[in-house]
């Protein structure tokens, strides 16, 4: 065999090398094939992974990077450009998850430099990478388009959109890398749009076309590293009760129609961060497996239909 055709084999996903093999039978029908490990042990045992966007304390990426470390990571890098509670997260985590290591990095995620900088780290120091939740954002400019000025335009879209494609841009290579412990190159790259990124009236101009790009990059990315066994998935939250929309549930709470909030998704709720994190858990793991290139709605069925009045047919 050529070394160009190692190389090309080398490059590929075990499932394309090796196929999805059979289990054999039960009685006369064939067993369920597998491609991930069963799932009532840890989910991400033994992965290494950076999530971004990990410092608020309500936050998708906090409760991410818990759901990761619960799930048997390996290490877990918890990244912000405002590190006010990363130390904070950092000491829980490690009181929590004992058998998990929990690095802390400050940088700003649309940093090209910075970004690859912890990926090579990661790289160096465990010799793989196995998810990058690229979850760090900006609300944007709640404003009408005829107010929002060019460069806040291009600031929400620089960290909302230029931070998810760096990731992507450096985190597939790193991804791609094997050894002993990781013979195929595989990985889970996830980044956080939004329903504003599929539909419009759930935020503002320069917050809904940022996080629209994201799923774009999603489905395009996917394509390009089609055979690599490295997957890109976009997240698409509704309102989820976080740092960020934080002070519409508290204007709600004081004013007493807390119930209120949400009521225009079939739910008739917000949701709270671990209802996400738990989807980028799926994403990120082997059960995830065949998912690659969507960009998955947790917004309890706002983006299923149109707007509709509560409690009268269309």
């Amino acid at each position: 065999m050529s070394a160009a055709a190692k190389q090309r084999l080398q490059a590929l996903s075990k499932q394309l090398v090796e196929g999805i093999p059979s289990e054999g039978t039960f009685e006369d029908i064939p067993k369920i094939r597998h491609v991930a490990a069963d799932s009532a042990g840890p989910r991400v045992k033994d992965k290494v992974v950076i999530v971004t966007g990990a410092n608020s304390p309500n936050g998708i990426g906090r409760a991410s990077a818990h759901q990761f470390a619960n799930n048997g990571a390996k290490a877990v890098y918890i990244c912000d450009f405002s590190d006010t509670h990363l130390a904070t997260h950092k000491r829980e985590l490690e009181s929590l998850y004992p058998n998990v290591d929990i690095h802390v990095r400050s940088f700003d995620a649309a940093d090209e430099k910075a970004l690859s900088g912890v990926i090579d780290e990661a790289v160096s120091k465990y010799g793989r990478l196995d998810v990058f939740f690229a979850n760090a954002g900006v609300v944007g400019q709640p404003k009408l388009f005829t107010e929002i000025d060019g460069e806040g335009f291009l600031n929400t879209m620089r960290v909302n959109s230029l931070g998810v494609f760096l990731a992507a841009k450096h985190a597939a290579p790193a991804m791609k890398i094997t050894s002993a412990s990781k013979p195929y190159p595989c990985g889970s790259i996830i980044g956080t749009a939004s329903v504003a990124g599929l539909r419009s009236n759930a935020g503002s101009t320069d917050y809904s076309a940022s996080k629209a790009a994201v799923v774009s990059i999603a489905q395009t990315v996917s394509y390009q590293l089609a055979g690599s066994g490295i997957r890109m998935n976009a997240i698409c939250p509704g309102l989820i009760e976080t740092g960020m929309t934080q002070s519409v549930f508290d204007r709600a709470r004081e004013r007493g129609t807390e119930r209120k909030v949400g009521q225009l998704n079939p739910l008739q709720r917000g949701a709270v961060a671990d209802e996400v994190a738990r989807v980028a858990l799926f994403l990120g793991s082997d059960e995830s497996s065949y998912v690659n290139g969507q960009a998955w709605a947790v917004c309890g069925g706002l983006s299923a239909g149109h707007p509709v009045v509560p409690g009268k047919l269309a």
